[in-house]
């Protein structure tokens, strides 16, 4: 089995048609399209299991960090309320949580609520949730990861290369999802201000993807991402580390309708 998905996906709720108001759904028509293709993509491949990597759920200093709790949670308001309940696949994710730590990268389970993590719901964070709206909803157990920006880049690539081993050591078929919006800062009346360094690193991402290159992204300069109010780096490092270089890309959809870049890519696995 193993490894038969990978993609990188944004996690904007301008993505969803109906948490948009009827003036919003027109900002990211590209990227819904994209994700309903990555969606097709997705079903055609026939998971059994979501491995997603997002920068929004809890942050641990210096330490990467994995949900042990039973289901996940989420709930998004705006123009109507988008709910969802996913399970996780517990033995999938402590055998990544195990194969982590043997690897010497520190990461901590995080449960929530209930003191039994195996009857527990964790909420969701929209970056797991607004991915999974599109591939495979409450249809496919999950296991969500997030990374840790004050450990070193090659430690996540490891953390990835962990996480191939368990997929394929199992007896399942894995889909990768890596949650990612870029650029914060497109938009001088977006909430994190204006800086091209925004737009140069989106730039430079979708040249990465186009080349299949993820490999790439280790030699940007250490400041770059930071500098470009990005939230998708450490999660690309991550998937780079599962799949290598040998997956082909194809770039789907890259756009930036309000202040941050989003990006839809597919990988396919090599024959």
């Amino acid at each position: 089995m193993g490894l038969v998905f990978a993609s990188i996906a944004p996690h904007g709720g301008i993505a969803i048609a109906e948490w948009c108001t009827p003036e919003q759904r027109p900002l990211a028509a590209k990227t819904r399209a994209a994700m309903e293709d990555l969606g097709r993509r997705f079903d055609a491949a026939k998971p059994d299991v979501t491995i997603l990597f997002t920068p929004h759920h809890v942050h641990l200093e210096r330490n990467l960090a994995i949900v042990t709790s039973g289901s996940m949670h989420g709930l998004m308001e705006g123009a109507s309320r988008i709910e969802l309940t996913a399970k996780v696949d517990r033995d999938l994710m402590l055998a990544v949580q195990r194969a982590i730590a043997d690897a010497g990268i520190p990461i901590i389970g995080v449960s929530y609520g209930g003191n039994d993590p195996a009857t527990a719901t964790m909420p969701m964070d929209w970056a797991t949730q607004i991915p999974i709206h599109f591939m495979g909803r409450d249809r496919v157990p999950i296991v969500v990861l997030a990374p840790a920006r004050d450990l070193p880049w090659d430690t996540h690539v490891k953390a990835g290369r962990a996480i191939a081993s368990v997929a394929a050591s199992s007896d399942k078929r894995v889909a990768l999802i890596a949650s990612c919006d870029h650029g914060h800062g497109h938009d001088p009346q977006g909430p994190y201000g204006f800086t091209p360094r925004s737009k140069e690193f989106d730039d430079r991402v979708v040249e990465v993807v186009r080349r299949t290159a993820l490999g790439a992204l280790l030699r940007f300069a250490p400041e770059f991402p930071t500098e470009a109010k990005a939230d998708s780096f450490w999660q690309m490092l991550m998937l780079h580390g599962a799949i290598g270089d040998r997956w082909r890309a194809e770039l789907l959809s890259y756009e930036a309708p309000t202040y941050f870049g989003m990006l839809c890519a597919a990988f396919t696995p090599p024959d």
